[in-house]
Protein backbone atom coordinates (compact mmCIF):
# COMPACT_ATOMS: atom_id res chain seq x y z
CA UNK A 1 0.00 0.00 0.00
CA UNK A 2 2.64 2.23 0.71
CA UNK A 3 4.01 2.20 -2.80
CA UNK A 4 0.97 2.98 -4.36
CA UNK A 5 0.76 6.09 -2.25
CA UNK A 6 4.16 7.56 -2.58
CA UNK A 7 3.88 6.93 -6.18
CA UNK A 8 0.75 8.69 -6.63
CA UNK A 9 1.78 11.17 -4.59
CA UNK A 10 5.19 11.31 -7.09
CA UNK A 11 2.34 11.58 -10.29
CA UNK A 12 1.01 14.10 -8.42
CA UNK A 13 3.55 16.55 -8.28
CA UNK A 14 5.02 15.84 -11.38
CA UNK A 15 1.89 16.55 -13.02
CA UNK A 16 1.79 20.05 -10.69
CA UNK A 17 5.30 20.28 -11.92
CA UNK A 18 4.32 20.15 -15.20
CA UNK A 19 0.78 22.77 -14.87
CA UNK A 20 3.67 25.31 -13.23
CA UNK A 21 5.55 25.07 -16.10
CA UNK A 22 2.78 25.83 -18.55
CA UNK A 23 1.96 28.69 -16.42
CA UNK A 24 5.49 29.77 -16.77
CA UNK A 25 6.16 29.38 -20.06
CA UNK A 26 2.64 31.65 -20.94
CA UNK A 27 4.26 34.23 -18.79
CA UNK A 28 7.43 34.67 -20.58
CA UNK A 29 7.89 37.16 -23.19
CA UNK A 30 9.27 36.70 -26.68
CA UNK A 31 13.32 35.91 -27.27
CA UNK A 32 15.35 38.79 -26.62
CA UNK A 33 18.77 39.31 -25.18
CA UNK A 34 18.35 41.59 -22.97
CA UNK A 35 18.52 42.09 -19.56
CA UNK A 36 15.01 42.30 -18.57
CA UNK A 37 14.44 39.16 -20.36
CA UNK A 38 16.37 37.31 -18.15
CA UNK A 39 14.95 39.63 -15.35
CA UNK A 40 11.74 37.84 -16.32
CA UNK A 41 12.52 33.99 -16.46
CA UNK A 42 14.57 34.22 -12.88
CA UNK A 43 11.77 35.90 -11.07
CA UNK A 44 8.99 33.99 -12.44
CA UNK A 45 7.54 32.05 -9.93
CA UNK A 46 5.61 29.89 -12.22
CA UNK A 47 8.83 28.58 -13.07
CA UNK A 48 10.45 28.14 -9.32
CA UNK A 49 7.07 26.56 -8.23
CA UNK A 50 7.60 23.96 -11.49
CA UNK A 51 11.30 22.93 -10.62
CA UNK A 52 10.52 22.48 -7.05
CA UNK A 53 7.51 20.23 -7.91
CA UNK A 54 9.86 18.28 -10.47
CA UNK A 55 12.63 17.91 -8.28
CA UNK A 56 10.55 16.58 -5.66
CA UNK A 57 9.17 14.23 -8.15
CA UNK A 58 11.80 13.22 -8.96
CA UNK A 59 13.72 12.63 -5.15
CA UNK A 60 10.64 10.33 -4.37
CA UNK A 61 10.57 8.66 -7.35
CA UNK A 62 14.10 7.79 -6.22
CA UNK A 63 12.85 6.96 -3.37
CA UNK A 64 10.43 4.40 -4.64
CA UNK A 65 12.69 2.56 -6.98
CA UNK A 66 15.23 1.69 -4.29
CA UNK A 67 12.22 0.25 -1.67
CA UNK A 68 10.12 -1.50 -4.01
CA UNK A 69 9.46 -3.35 -6.94
CA UNK A 70 9.79 -1.63 -10.26
CA UNK A 71 7.11 -3.69 -11.65
CA UNK A 72 4.79 -2.37 -9.63
CA UNK A 73 5.68 1.06 -9.24
CA UNK A 74 6.03 2.12 -12.73
CA UNK A 75 3.17 1.42 -14.00
CA UNK A 76 1.03 3.44 -11.34
CA UNK A 77 2.98 6.21 -12.60
CA UNK A 78 0.06 5.82 -15.34
CA UNK A 79 -1.67 8.30 -12.79
CA UNK A 80 -0.10 11.23 -14.22
CA UNK A 81 -1.84 11.27 -17.11
CA UNK A 82 -4.99 11.83 -14.73
CA UNK A 83 -4.05 14.39 -12.87
CA UNK A 84 -2.51 15.99 -16.28
CA UNK A 85 -6.86 15.67 -17.48
CA UNK A 86 -8.03 16.86 -14.70
CA UNK A 87 -5.39 20.04 -14.74
CA UNK A 88 -6.53 20.87 -18.34
CA UNK A 89 -10.14 20.70 -17.37
CA UNK A 90 -10.18 22.44 -14.06
CA UNK A 91 -7.03 25.08 -14.15
CA UNK A 92 -6.67 25.52 -17.98
CA UNK A 93 -10.66 25.14 -18.77
CA UNK A 94 -9.98 22.93 -21.44
CA UNK A 95 -12.42 20.90 -23.21
CA UNK A 96 -12.09 16.68 -22.70
CA UNK A 97 -14.32 14.49 -24.97
CA UNK A 98 -15.87 11.53 -23.62
CA UNK A 99 -13.58 9.04 -25.46
CA UNK A 100 -10.48 11.01 -23.44
CA UNK A 101 -12.67 10.62 -19.96
CA UNK A 102 -13.05 6.65 -21.45
CA UNK A 103 -9.34 6.38 -21.56
CA UNK A 104 -8.56 8.14 -18.34
CA UNK A 105 -11.00 5.27 -17.04
CA UNK A 106 -8.43 2.39 -18.62
CA UNK A 107 -5.54 4.37 -16.90
CA UNK A 108 -7.09 3.60 -13.66
CA UNK A 109 -8.70 0.43 -14.32
CA UNK A 110 -5.05 -0.73 -15.63
CA UNK A 111 -3.44 0.85 -12.37
CA UNK A 112 -5.83 -1.02 -10.27
CA UNK A 113 -5.29 -4.68 -11.86
CA UNK A 114 -1.63 -3.86 -11.43
CA UNK A 115 -1.51 -2.69 -8.07
CA UNK A 116 -3.40 -5.72 -6.58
Amino acid sequence: MKVIILTILQCFLLASGQVCFKLAVEKITKFQFSWAYFTDILTNWWLLASGVCLISATALWGYVLKYFEFSVAYPITAFAYVFGMLAAVFIFHETVSAARWFGVGLIVLGVILIAK
